[in-house]
């Protein structure tokens, strides 16, 4: 890769990955559009760990406090009991909202990578999801936090997150949309889907770090190191400004983004 081409990238990823308009979206159209060379899955990991690296900085204080008390809650032994911290209970409900997805994605990983990476599909996705995340903004919201979320609300979520596999969906943009419906305020939903990120982009990450380690490959470590910095810092940014803009604006931006480009993929590609 070029260094254009390390830039680009690097930046796109990390302001897409929180944003509900789809990175994976993004990153498979870069390449496509441009006629760049896929970056290839070594790249992707990089800037995946960077996005990581900034969502555990962002929310480092929340996470201190979320994991110190989860472990005070095993000590009781019983969830019940564990989840009577405010603190205890979100961690619970992150760890619990994570089993759908990556159950899913683990059994039908090589499905998804080879099989799902059409621009058709992702103009479809961009659409259809776009709009049900419009609706979701409009509905009818109690305004209640992370905090406030119960056992059937976090499976909920978690059980939309799988959706997210399919390119165009968006990550972010599914768990915000089940949270708006399920009543939760914009900035709660947002704040929820960030945290549920950290487990998911860890194990997902990691699983491909195995892989890589046993298919040995030349890996250019400059472009890795360019990759993180770049995708972290693009993706604290993005996350700092996009919890102060929905809160004002809401998400009614984001949908208007998602179908025109969806329309133009398929115009281009149909």
């Amino acid at each position: 890769m070029d260094w254009l081409q390390v830039v680009v990238l690097s930046v796109v990823q990390g302001l897409t990955e929180f944003l509900p308009i789809s990175s994976s979206a993004h990153l498979i159209l870069v390449p496509v559009l441009t006629e760049w060379n896929d970056q290839g899955l070594v790249f992707d990991v990089a800037m995946h760990l960077g996005s990581l690296m900034a969502v555990v900085l962002y929310f480092r204080h929340d996470l201190q406090r979320m994991g110190a008390s989860w472990v005070m809650s095993l000590r009781t032994r019983t969830l019940r009991q564990g989840t009577d911290d405010p603190n205890a209970r979100l961690a619970w409900w992150v760890l619990l909202a994570t089993i759908p997805v990556c159950a899913v994605g683990f059994a039908f990983h090589d499905i998804i990578e080879i099989s799902m990476r059409s621009p058709l599909l992702i103009g479809f996705s961009l659409i259809a999801f776009g709009l049900l995340l419009g609706y979701a903004d409009w509905h009818k919201r109690s305004g209640r936090n992370e905090y406030q979320l119960t056992l059937r609300d976090a499976l909920l979520i978690g059980l939309a997150q799988v959706l997210a596999l399919i390119p165009g969906t968006s990550r972010s943009g599914i768990t915000i949309t089940a949270a708006l419906l399920l009543g939760m305020s914009r900035e709660g939903a947002a704040r929820f889907s960030f945290l549920l990120s950290i487990p998911v982009t860890a194990l997902a990450s990691g699983l491909e770090i195995v892989g890589l380690v046993q298919m040995p490959r030349d890996i250019d470590w400059q472009a890795m190191a360019i990759g993180v910095l770049l995708s972290g810092l693009s993706a604290y940014l993005c996350i700092h400004y996009f919890i102060a803009f929905i809160k004002r604006i809401g998400m009614q931006p984001f949908v208007v983004y998602r179908i025109v480009l969806g329309l133009w993929l398929l115009w281009i590609f149909w």
